[in-house]
C-alpha cells in the first residue's frame, strides 16, 4: 500500500514532467501513468522507487492520496471522471476541459462522489500575483481601474489549439482572482498567419463590474519574450515582469489629480516590492496535498468552470468573424 501522502501523475509530457520532478523533489511522488511504452521504460530508470503504470485502472490498486492529470487537454474530462468515480481527489491541469458542459459535468460528478477537485491555474500560486492581490486589498493603489497582461514570445506553435486557448487560461484566471468578479462584456480580435483557423495572435478586451477594464494580448509570433502584468488604480500602479530574470514587482506612485477643469500629473517614486521567490508549481502542489480532504478555496472546480466559460464566450466571437485569416 502507498503512503497517503503520495500522488500519482497521469501523463509524462513536457508539463507532466514538471509535476513529476517537483513532486519527486518534495517527496510526494508515488506513481506515474504513461501510455507511451518507450517513455514508460525511460521513466522506470529515472524513478526506480516509484511505480510506473501503462494504464490508469492499474494505478488504482496502489491507493494513492490523489492524482494530477497532466495529459493532453482533450483527455482531461474522461480521465478525471474515472479518477473521481474511483474516489480520489484530483488536480486537473489547465484548461479544465475544452467546453463548459464537460466542466459542469465534472463538478457534478465530484459533488455526487464527495470528492475534492482542483484546477491547475498555476499563476494563482505565484508569490508575486498573490502579493499584487494583497496590495489591491490593502488599498495601496486606491480604486482598481485597469489591468492588462501581455504574454508574448516567438514560441512553440500548436496545431491542435490556437494561441488563445493555449495561453489565455493563465491570464483569465489572474483577472478573476484580482477582480473577484465575472466579466460583464468580452470582445476579441485576432489573426491567423501560419495556419488557417488557428489564431497566432489575439487581443481580448474585458469589462468587469465597478467600471474595471482589462485586456489580454497574446502571441506566439512575436520577436521577443514578454510576460508582463500592469495593474492601474486611482492612487498608484503596479507592474510585474515574469519574463525578466529578476522578475521585478514594482509600485509606481503615479496618478492624476483633478484640478478644476484640468488634471495635475503626479509622477512620484518607483518602489521595488519584495516578495517570496518560492516556486509557483511547488506552492500549487503543496496546496493541493495539504487540502486534499478539506477542499480547495483557490483554483477549485467552480473557478476552473468560470475560466472555461470566458474562454468559450471569447472563442465564439473570435470564430464568428473577429479573426483575420491568412
Amino acid at each position: 500500500m502507498i503512503s497517503k501522502t503520495k500522488i500519482c501523475v497521469v501523463g509524462a509530457g513536457r508539463w507532466g514532467m514538471n509535476h513529476i520532478n517537483s513532486l519527486s523533489r518534495l517527496g510526494y511522488l508515488g506513481g506515474i501513468v504513461e501510455q507511451n511504452a518507450d517513455k514508460l521504460r525511460e521513466l522506470k530508470k529515472i524513478f526506480p522507487n516509484n511505480i510506473c503504470y501503462s494504464s490508469l485502472d492499474e494505478s488504482f490498486n496502489s491507493n494513492f492520496a490523489g492524482y494530477v492529470v497532466a495529459s493532453p487537454a482533450h483527455t482531461h474530462y474522461q480521465i478525471s471522471k474515472v479518477i473521481i468515480e474511483n474516489g480520489y481527489p484530483v488536480l486537473i491541469e489547465k484548461p479544465m476541459t475544452l467546453n463548459t458542459s464537460d466542466s459542469e459535468s465534472l463538478i457534478q460528478i465530484a459533488k455526487e462522489n464527495n470528492i475534492n477537485m482542483m484546477v491547475g491555474h498555476l499563476l494563482l500560486f505565484h508569490p508575486a500575483i498573490q502579493k499584487i492581490k494583497k496590495l489591491i486589498r490593502s488599498n495601496k493603489i486606491g480604486k482598481l481601474q485597469y489591468i492588462y497582461s501581455n504574454r508574448l514570445n516567438l514560441g512553440q506553435v500548436r496545431t491542435e489549439e490556437d494561441v488563445f486557448w493555449s495561453f489565455a487560461p493563465h491570464d483569465i484566471s489572474i483577472l478573476q482572482y484580482l477582480t473577484d468578479s465575472f466579466p460583464t462584456n468580452i470582445d476579441i480580435m485576432g489573426g491567423s498567419f501560419l495556419q488557417k483557423h488557428i489564431a497566432d495572435s489575439t487581443i481580448t478586451f474585458l469589462s468587469y463590474p465597478n467600471n474595471i477594464k482589462a485586456h489580454i494580448y497574446l502571441s506566439w509570433l512575436h520577436p521577443f519574450k514578454e510576460h508582463r502584468i500592469v495593474v492601474i488604480g486611482s492612487e498608484g500602479m503596479i507592474s510585474f515582469e515574469d519574463s525578466i530574470t529578476s522578475k521585478p514587482l514594482k509600485f509606481y506612485d503615479k496618478k492624476f489629480i483633478r484640478n478644476g477643469v484640468s488634471f495635475e500629473k503626479i509622477d512620484g517614486e518607483v518602489e521595488q516590492i519584495e516578495y517570496d521567490k518560492t516556486s509557483p508549481l511547488d506552492n500549487e502542489l503543496i496546496y493541493f496535498i495539504t487540502n486534499l480532504e478539506a477542499g480547495f478555496k483557490t483554483a477549485n472546480g467552480e473557478n476552473g468552470l468560470e475560466v472555461i466559460k470566458i474562454l468559450t464566450m471569447a472563442s465564439e466571437k473570435l470564430n464568428n468573424g473577429n479573426v483575420n485569416e491568412r
